[in-house]
């Protein structure tokens, strides 16, 4: 249940960067089509965390250090591209058109996923 919740919170907070980002679209033709692409593309989002982000992390701690953890804005636009990719390889209508929407987007989606999971909690 937890995990279908998590989905759910980044599925609205991808909805929230297609509204407030440009260069970060659904083009889904129905409101219902939009819902799934997002909660499907949230899903995507999660398995790329998951399997990549420890990995990055740890070759990557040098940078993590040296930049006092800025490096993590770069990476995680990088798996925000990274999804964008596998949705369209998945025939998903969701795409982000470059490095500063996926940065400015990483942010956004971030931000709100954590207010998120503050309200909803563990």
């Amino acid at each position: 249940m937890k995990i279908l919740i998590k989905i759910l919170a980044v599925a609205a907070a991808l909805w929230a960067a297609t509204q407030l980002v440009d260069g970060i679209a659904v083009s889904a033709r129905t409101p219902l089509r939009e819902i799934g692409t997002l909660v499907a593309v949230a899903f995507v989002f999660g398995i790329v965390n998951a399997v990549l982000k420890p990995i990055i992390k740890l070759l990557g701690c040098a940078f993590y250090v040296l930049t006092l953890g800025l490096f993590a804005l770069v990476v995680n636009a990088g798996l925000l591209l990274l999804t964008s990719w596998i949705a369209e390889q998945l025939r998903l209508p969701f795409h982000v058109s470059g490095f500063w929407p996926a940065f400015w987007g990483a942010i956004l989606i971030g931000l709100i996923s954590w207010v998120l999971d503050l309200i909803l909690g563990d």
